[in-house]
């Protein structure tokens, strides 16, 4: 969780780092698919440090290939965002923010489940 004015592209490292503790270790190198909003040096250099090959899209740039690796994501902020209190943020407190989206996503992957 961010301040609503805080670049979005700023984020990526705390979103790497956050991902590297969850995951298991890798057995051949990770991708990170982005956006344009994350093409910066400072962005590129990060991932290539820590070992992720990367796929952001250029800014200037008409990017198509890109765009089949992020359908996965626009797709998931879709389902979630089925959910009012979750489209619109209502709640001031993280802490219920962050357990609204558990829910919606347990309530998403129970619907696999049938």
């Amino acid at each position: 969780m961010s301040a609503a004015n805080v670049a979005e592209g700023m984020t990526l490292p705390t979103l790497v780092l956050a991902a590297q503790t969850l995951l298991p270790p890798p057995k051949r190198k990770r991708w990170v698919h982005a956006d344009k909003a994350y093409d910066s040096q400072s962005n590129r250099l990060f991932c290539r440090l820590h070992g992720l090959r990367v796929a952001i899209a250029q800014r200037g740039k008409k990017e198509t290939a890109l765009g089949r690796k992020r359908w996965v994501v626009e797709r998931t902020f879709a389902w979630l965002k089925r959910y009012r209190r979750l489209a619109i943020r209502y709640e001031r407190r993280v802490d219920i923010h962050l357990g609204l989206l558990l829910l919606a996503c347990a309530l998403i992957a129970s619907n696999f489940c049938r």
